[in-house]
């Protein structure tokens, strides 16, 4: 009898139709695995499966866990995906291969000078506060113009743009408008999608989606 399919490859599949359906490459989008809260031994399967993309919210979490792994999986690429206070700049530089919550211009100093300490240019997603809501991080829409050119002023090579949409409602129209915003900007990467909405996101131009639940199952 067939194997039933993992949920790494049901994930995969439903991005590859999704960018079929979109007219776009399946290669064109990257599946980043949200492994924050779940320990090395759920992360192994994926890991020995042959997926290298891993998100982690926390700079302390990556930094115990990862190590070991990344030892034995050099090619791993660690995404911070969470909100990063500007003390922990030096540390997330070192630890993390791409940063996807770049949202206030005291962040921007803290990791230009993180970078230019360390010699290494690591790339950010500049995060938009996409339905304008208090209580989450990103910066307005009308912050957007003068945060990117503050990070390309301190060296930051900003790839793309981030956003959590509001929870509850239909998510399209939230990555239709950070779409529009990235091709205003010349950017040409959009971090946006997680488990519920990241085929949504995938048809309306996605370049890494975020799914953690729907690969790990729930939080631990």
């Amino acid at each position: 009898m067939d194997q039933p399919a993992s949920p790494l490859d049901t994930i995969r599949g439903r991005i590859a139709q999704a960018a079929r359906i979109a007219g776009r490459a399946p290669e064109a989008v990257e599946l980043v695995a949200i492994s924050k809260t779940h320990p090395a031994e759920a992360i192994a399967p994926l890991l020995a499966a042959g997926h290298r993309v891993f998100g982690e919210n926390r700079v302390q979490e990556a930094q115990s866990k990862w190590p070991a792994l990344r030892e034995a999986y050099p090619e791993v690429q660690l995404h911070l995906v969470g909100q990063l206070q500007s003390n922990k700049a030096q540390e997330a530089v070192a630890t993390f291969d791409c940063i996807h919550s770049l949202d206030r211009p005291s962040l921007v100093t803290a990791l230009g000078a993180a970078m230019e300490k360390a010699g290494r240019r690591v790339p950010c997603f500049v995060q938009v506060n996409i339905g304008e809501e208090e209580q989450k991080g990103g910066c307005s829409l009308a912050e957007l113009p003068a945060l990117l050119a503050a990070a390309a002023d301190a060296g930051i090579p900003v790839i793309g743009l981030m956003c959590v949409p509001p929870a509850g409602i239909e998510a399209a129209p939230f990555f239709a408008l950070l779409a529009k915003l990235a091709a205003d900007h010349g950017l040409h990467r959009l971090s946006m999608g997680m488990s519920e909405d990241f085929e949504t996101a995938v048809m309306l131009g996605a370049t890494h989606v975020r799914v953690g639940s729907a690969l790990f199952g729930a939080r631990g």
